[in-house]
């Protein structure tokens, strides 16, 4: 689980090029039939590096598209409401207790071998839900439209090569390759396209028809502007924008601490005492818990009371404070109370994650934001257990694992207290 974990992180600069060259769509299709592949494959293992393969690279590379495309397509699709729509798509995941008996029946019934072909049977379910999602198309829009959805538009200047709709790259270079002046984001064009089979021109109004000249050397042209929108995900320039350097530092702590309670709530039930039908409650309550909290946390968001960071910021707080609290928990019901609280404070800001990175991102594709942001959070989902699991090693209790949780969400929090600083400063650049 810890190497799938992390394998679902890590490629995400991976994904944010496989994105820009085949397609959102395309790339999703390739995430389902990479754990589709991992599954069938793993149904014939022999030994235990083929499994790490099979079920470990594989399965993770595939989820790494899954998640990431989906993500993003969120962002594209909603913006009003868009707390609560990734809230509602990813509340599935505190669900995912419910495949410990749904595994085990299948096991009983079928093998192991039988249980993966079907595990891998039912993950080709992604191939038709990745087909839905299609790219926005917008038709037509009048000057005040496109100012007010400026948002929806692809941004100029030095991100318009990677702007952030659906279509990529490759449908941006198409709509701009004839023109004489760069087109700034919520500002119709003024210039003229041609089309060379009807060899007239059409004013580009609120009204607009898209009509491509296709020659030799518009193809050249347009290879060119792939390869320098390519390029743009190998470069380092978001080290530069502080509020990515703010977000990956919230992103990565904050996954870093959150893998240790799930992976030692059982374990340190155990050592207490509670039988192992009564600690395995813990976990379901735990995730349908985080199932309804992220779900208000989401809509509570969206009503704009107060800017969304500062509802993550006091979410990492208070999942901080509670981890720091759970050594007192020695008891069944006190145990029962830490994973309620924890479960809420934690699906709190689990839902607000994607939104709170649009926020941040500004004129940056979330792609590659979100690309570059999971892959030190791979790193940190990799280390976070094997360092809790030293810690119990060395001190023979899980008091210590809770204590590092609690102190890597205090410290994710901190970043975001320099927001409005980074704010500020790009106020002043920008004057």
């Amino acid at each position: 689980m810890g190497m799938d974990g992390c394998i679902s992180f890590l490629p995400g600069p991976l994904v944010a090029i496989m994105s820009d060259i085949i397609g959102e769509k395309s790339a999703s299709h390739l995430g389902a039939f990479l754990v589709f592949g991992g599954y069938l494959l793993s149904s014939q293992a022999t030994s235990i590096p083929f499994l790490c393969v099979t079920m470990g690279l594989l399965p993770g590379l595939g989820s790494a598209f899954l998640y990431q495309v989906a993500a993003v397509v969120t962002t594209k699709y909603f913006k009003r409401r868009l707390a609560l729509s990734t809230a509602i798509a990813r509340s599935g995941m505190g669900l995912t207790f419910l495949l410990a008996p749904f595994t085990k029946v299948l096991m009983d019934l079928y093998d192991w071998t039988g249980a993966l072909i079907l595990f891998g049977a039912i993950t080709l379910n992604l191939v038709p839900s990745s087909m839905l999602l299609t790219p926005i198309q917008i038709k037509s829009e009048s000057n005040s439209d496109i100012k007010d959805k400026g948002n929806s538009l692809p941004a100029s200047g030095p991100e318009a090569g990677c702007g952030p709709e659906t279509a990529s790259c490759r449908e941006i270079q198409e709509s701009t390759t004839r023109d004489s002046t760069v087109q700034k984001a919520g500002q119709p064009s003024t210039t003229l396209t041609v089309s060379q089979s009807q060899n007239k021109e059409v004013n580009n109004g609120p009204e607009r028809n898209r009509l491509f000249l296709i020659t030799k050397e518009e193809s050249h042209k347009k290879k060119a502007m792939s390869w320098s929108c390519k390029q743009k995900f190998f470069d380092i320039s978001l080290f530069k924008n502080p509020f990515f350097s703010i977000f990956t530092w919230t992103f990565l702590l904050s996954q870093l601490a959150y893998f240790i309670p799930t992976f030692h709530l059982v374990a340190r039930a155990k050592t207490l005492g509670i039988d192992m039908m009564d600690a395995s409650y813990l976990i379901s309550v735990a995730g349908i818990t985080e199932t309804v909290s992220q779900i208000i946390s989401g809509w509570v968001a969206d009503q704009n009371w107060m800017n969304k960071y500062h509802y993550h910021k006091s979410y990492l707080i208070l999942c901080g404070i509670t981890n720091l609290l759970a050594p007192l928990a020695t008891t069944f019901p006190l145990l029962m109370t830490y994973t309620i609280f924890f479960a809420i404070f934690s699906g709190g800001y689990l839902a607000l994650i994607l939104p709170v990175l649009v926020d941040l991102s500004g004129n940056s594709t979330v792609h590659r934001f979100l690309g570059l942001a999971s892959f030190f959070a791979g790193m940190a989902i990799l280390a976070g257990p094997p360092i809790a699991g030293w810690l119990y090693d060395y001190t023979q209790t899980y008091t210590g694992s809770f204590f590092f949780s609690g102190i890597c969400y205090l410290l994710s929090s901190v970043s975001l207290f320099f927001v409005p600083l980074a704010e500020r400063r790009k106020n002043s650049l920008t004057r």
